[in-house]
């Protein structure tokens, strides 16, 4: 019987919305972890999760059985509904509707995942929305900046 072999690393960055609570940097620990079970429980594996308050990074392997519009919609719907029971200052947390995905090629995770890893340090001299918009022309990724981070 053919076998199919392939590793398909995928990074995948979202935000909340820009009327929801912030994550607190003491929940952020627990945030990451639940997101990375949800990763785990579509037949994915998660690799790293990360950011800081205000939105979060994804490294994870693409299952051979899953779609990556199914995999963010499962972590954004049940991470977004675990939130909202955390505390009651998430009562309206949101992710907002959009997201990237990038393929990550075997010879640059690690730095990704470093880059992934330092999130708090490296949003003290960058803005997540000038990240973003670098990651958008580092993929050559076409985009109307009118719906970029728009709700």
């Amino acid at each position: 019987m053919p076998q199919s072999l392939y590793k398909i690393y995928l990074h995948i960055i979202f935000h909340v919305k820009t009327v929801s609570p912030k994550i607190a940097d003491e929940h952020l620990e627990r945030v990451h972890s639940y997101i990375g079970m949800l990763v785990n429980t579509t037949g994915c594996k998660v690799i790293r999760v990360g950011g800081i308050g205000d939105h979060v990074h994804i490294v994870c392997l693409l299952s051979k059985n899953e779609t990556v519009a199914h995999l963010v919609e499962e972590v954004k719907r049940n991470s977004s509904r675990w939130i909202k029971a955390l505390a009651p200052t998430y009562e309206h947390f949101a992710w907002q509707g959009g997201y990237a995905v990038f393929s990550v090629s075997q010879s640059q995770i690690d730095k990704v995942l470093e880059y992934v890893g330092n999130q708090a340090e490296h949003h003290k001299k960058q803005s997540f929305r000038d990240e973003y918009l670098a990651f958008l022309r580092l993929y050559n990724v076409e985009y109307d900046d009118r719906y970029v981070l728009s709700d």
